[in-house]
């Protein structure tokens, strides 16, 4: 059984770029699994597919195999190996053990919690392979939880669910990160737990010192715990209460102090505007404002909205510290977006330092969808 794709499909996937969509597929099996890629009688990739996405195609290799399911988990055994390294010098680290599209693995997620895995499936063809993901997990992990509660399974027609597939489970542990602590709620936290792709700009913030500093959407903490090593006062602002809460445990976890500020945050940063506040440093972490290329004008005005009243905020010497996950909100939007928000706010801003998703959420240049998160450290002269 085979898949067979029309022109735009073949171009694609000659490109490089992984993902062939619905309307380029012209014939394919009628149940979701692994199978190989032609366009006409040339063999293009072999892919996980399923008949009832529209994401049809996700090629997770170039060239033959004579079992598919083995050359899949060869590319989950390689994306192990690469980060095993970081596993023996942090064993109390966190880490993305398995990237997804970036590691050849689309629609898989694996993440390292101080010695506990967490797996998101997002691709139909994965479910029957759990009980061997787990299996080759297990020297790494003392346990494993398949956490399938993303709403965007239901597009690949899978059951949402969250169930061990491997030892005992806590429902909390505590993780390491640079010279700070925190605690992952396993099961009930987001995505696998914890945000990842940000742990080494967190760390970044170690380097850093001042009387006050502002941590805007910060979720637990994750930002305001490194800061509160080096300023006198920080302040924590997210929309969820119980966010705070959890930010608070883990400052007392690490013998720190958080001002935490349960409020919406355009509104929050006017307010400080309008009473004369000032700070030394700012980090703005927010959500995706654009999850998709219709939300893109719309996200990019509140991007430009809340890094500009964060450089009001800033005194002459200060740092921002501004992110985007938005993937639609490419990097040269952002730092356009950036340019506009500075000259609006009257101030001069220099470009210490570009960057990114951490090294162990890596970009294939041929799929641009990997690369989603932007950094940048910003000072104001």
């Amino acid at each position: 059984m085979r898949i067979l794709v029309n022109e735009r499909g073949a171009h694609r996937l000659l490109s490089r770029h992984l993902w062939v969509f619905q309307r380029d597929v012209l014939s394919g099996p009628d149940q979701p699994g692994l199978y190989p890629v032609y366009w006409g009688k040339r063999f293009l990739a072999l892919a996980l597919y399923n008949p009832q996405s529209d994401l049809a195609v996700r090629a997770f290799r170039f060239r033959p195999a004579s079992d598919p399911q083995e050359a899949l988990l060869e590319n989950l055994e390689k994306a192990l190996s690469r980060r095993l390294p970081a596993l023996e010098r942090e064993p109390e680290g966190g880490f993305r053990l398995a990237h997804a599209e970036g590691d050849f693995l689309p629609g898989l997620v694996v993440d390292y919690y101080a010695g506990h895995a967490v797996v998101q499936a997002t691709a139909h063809a994965w479910e029957a392979l759990l009980p061997q993901v787990a299996e080759r997990l297990k020297p790494l992990a003392r346990s494993v939880l398949a956490k399938n509660d993303a709403k965007v399974r239901e597009l690949e027609g899978l059951p949402l669910y969250v169930r061990p597939l491997l030892g005992q489970v806590p429902p909390r542990v505590t993780v390491r990160e640079g010279r700070v602590r925190y605690v992952v709620d396993l099961e009930g936290g987001q995505k696998t737990g914890a945000y990842l792709d940000q742990r080494d700009n967190r760390i970044l913030m170690e380097g850093f010192s001042g009387e006050r500093a502002l941590d805007v959407f910060s979720y637990a903490g994750g930002f305001g715990l490194h800061l509160a090593l080096g300023f006198k006062e920080v302040i924590s602002v997210d929309s969820s209460g119980e966010a705070l809460q959890r930010a608070e445990e883990n400052a007392r976890l690490n013998g720190l102090t958080l001002k935490t500020v349960e409020a919406n945050a355009f509104e929050f940063l006017r307010a400080l505007e309008k009473a004369g506040e000032r700070f030394d440093l700012i980090v703005l972490d927010p959500p995706a404002f654009a999850k998709g290329k219709k939300d893109l004008e719309r996200a990019y005005r509140a991007y430009k909205e809340v890094n500009l009243r964060a450089i009001k905020l800033l005194k002459e010497g200060g740092h921002l510290a501004t992110a985007s996950c938005s993937h639609h909100l490419a990097e040269p939007l952002f730092y356009q977006m950036l340019t506009e928000a500075a000259a609006d706010a009257h101030r001069v801003l220099r470009v210490v330092e570009r960057r990114g998703q951490g090294w162990d959420h890596p970009v294939l240049l041929n799929h641009p969808e990997t690369h989603y998160l932007k950094f940048a450290l910003l000072e104001v002269l």
